[in-house]
């Protein structure tokens, strides 16, 4: 499986033990991040870069990593087909993945640790899609309204 990455400087330190991790577990990672550039790269270039690699198909899912993880993923949900999920926790990446098809994980360099970080990407990377009804009916719906508004 392939997983993109991609991250602002606020994550320059927790990236290269997150890329060794994932490569641990037999993902091939794709790094789309910051790599030292200028200190005063904005997160939004990176959530759409990562946004638009994952909706483009040449990665299975992404992985963005901000301070926060709020304002990367809010720039990569703005393309289309994205779904990208902000998780500071193992429960809420699981279910994200099960019953609302996200495809990309979001965290905070400056919320989560190193460990935390580690089992909300397990948990998330472990979980399914589920084939639910219910489920899939509602991210239809998320479909339909980026259709309505032109994403």
């Amino acid at each position: 499986m392939k997983i993109a990455i991609a991250n602002d400087p606020t994550a320059k330190d927790i990236k290269p033990e997150i890329i060794a991790y994932l490569e641990e577990k037999g993902y091939e990672v794709i790094d789309l991040g910051w790599h030292g550039e200028p200190e005063s790269h904005d997160y939004p270039i990176y959530g759409e870069r990562i946004g638009r690699f994952v909706a483009d198909g040449n990665a299975d899912l992404g992985i963005a990593i901000c301070g926060t993880g709020v304002g990367i993923s809010i720039a990569a949900n703005k393309v289309k087909g994205i779904r990208a999920c902000v998780c500071s926790e193992p429960y809420t990446a699981k279910l994200s993945r099960m019953h609302n098809d996200s495809n990309i994980l979001a965290f905070g360099a400056r919320v989560v640790g190193l460990e935390l970080a580690k089992m909300i990407m397990d948990a998330w990377l472990e979980a399914e899609p589920l084939d639910v009804e219910r489920h899939k009916r509602r991210v239809e719906m998320i479909r339909e309204i980026e259709e309505r508004f032109g994403k």
